[in-house]
């Protein structure tokens, strides 16, 4: 996936995602759990771009 491609989407998400923030009248909690999970899914995704989230399944944590 091309770098402009990231980066696009990013912005994309980050509009909306303000959009919301601004517009939307919600509870504070409720406005945190969305942005915590934006944020997640966000990195989540750019792990997987980036084929890093194969590589962070490779370790392991006790025996």
């Amino acid at each position: 996936m091309p770098l402009v491609t990231v980066v696009v989407a990013l912005l994309v998400v980050g509009v909306l995602l303000w959009l919301v923030n601004r517009y939307i009248p919600m509870q504070g909690t409720i406005k945190g759990i969305l942005n915590a999970v934006v944020v997640i899914v966000v990195v989540l995704w750019l792990l997987k771009v980036f084929n890093l989230l194969g590589y962070l399944s490779q370790f392991r944590v006790g025996h």
